[in-house]
């Protein structure tokens, strides 16, 4: 019995050693997984999945405004409004055109103060448009810078 003992530590003793022999060899584990494989075990937590779906969507943002061509409602509303400005003044100077003393007014116009111009155009009735009551300021202006411009 004593025999065995003293072969099962020998045996124990001849392990250690061999395991101390293959660590300094630098032995490579018999399997390291792919990275496909270690993809496929990852499971993304809540907060993550959240985040990244945040950084999708301001990346989205950033990119459409930038690039995309998208606007927002007000600056489509206001090129909408700048468009149609500018229609009108034309049919205000269309107006213009039509009226007989054209050339007396259009002294007058040049003569009166930048800021008194919009008015003198509401004022000969050029900036209201058929089926309109009044003018708008914005088209009387158009119109006013037009004419002055012109010199028509």
């Amino acid at each position: 019995m004593d025999q065995d003992k003293i072969s099962k530590l020998s045996d124990v003793a001849k392990n250690v050693g061999d395991e101390d022999t293959a660590s300094s060899k630098n032995v490579k584990p018999a399997y390291e997984p792919s990275y496909g494989e270690r993809w496929n075990k990852t499971r993304p937590t809540k907060t993550i999945v959240f985040w990244s779906l945040l950084a999708a969507i301001i990346l989205t943002m950033i990119v459409g405004f930038n690039w995309g061509g998208w606007i927002t409602g007000g600056t489509a509303l206001k090129i909408t409004n700048d468009a149609v400005t500018e229609r009108l003044a034309l049919i205000c100077v269309g107006q213009y055109n039509q009226d007989p003393q054209k050339d007396q007014k259009l002294t007058e116009l040049q003569g009166a103060n930048i800021y008194q111009r919009d008015d003198y155009v509401k004022g000969q009735g050029w900036a209201t448009m058929p089926g309109e009551a009044d003018a708008d300021s914005n088209v009387a202006d158009g119109c006013a810078k037009l004419i002055v411009q012109n010199g028509q």
